[in-house]
């Protein structure tokens, strides 16, 4: 089983923490980390690579002090080993303009404002990473606890019959 990662980066701790302690109960058999900027969330998802994992999906605020969130999903949807990772937007801040753009060009999955709930951002994350591992592992099964497992399920049920027919 690929070793896949959870990316979340926000330039306020205090919501970088809240975020990732929505998402814990991911973990394992996610990898979730969290970063502080786009630096820190490039170098993150490069080492995490270089082990020979994937991105499956990245929570990334707009307003950063070095980088807005939508330029930096626009740049990883432009790269190869980080265009099938499922983006989602987490701000209060991104104007209409900006949404379109990282919509648009950075193939943004979701738009979630601030504040959240911990059951929605939840519900958001495994629904974007059962379309990503339907999507992109061959074998989904051992995601099925923790993810969708009804659509997991279904997928591996019709993808047999599919062999067979």
């Amino acid at each position: 089983m690929q070793q896949l990662l959870i990316l979340c980066v926000d330039d306020e701790r205090e919501v970088l923490d809240s975020v990732l302690h929505d998402i814990m109960s991911l973990s394992p058999p996610f990898v979730i980390d969290g970063a502080q900027s786009v630096a820190e969330a490039r170098e993150a998802i490069t080492d995490f690579e270089q082990q020979g994992g994937k991105l499956a999906l990245i929570l990334a605020d707009h307003i950063m002090p070095d980088e807005l969130g939508i330029d930096f999903l626009i740049d990883l949807n432009h790269t190869a080993n980080t265009e099938a990772a499922k983006k989602i937007l987490l701000t209060g801040q991104a104007g209409l303009h900006d949404t379109i753009e990282a919509i648009n060009r950075g193939g943004l999955n979701y738009y979630l404002a601030k504040p959240w709930t911990q059951e929605l951002l939840l519900n958001i994350v495994i629904e974007k990473l059962t379309d990503y591992v339907l999507e992109h592992c061959d074998n989904p099964m051992p995601y099925a606890q923790v993810l969708d497992g009804a659509r997991i399920f279904s997928h591996v049920g019709q993808h047999r019959m599919d062999i067979k027919s």
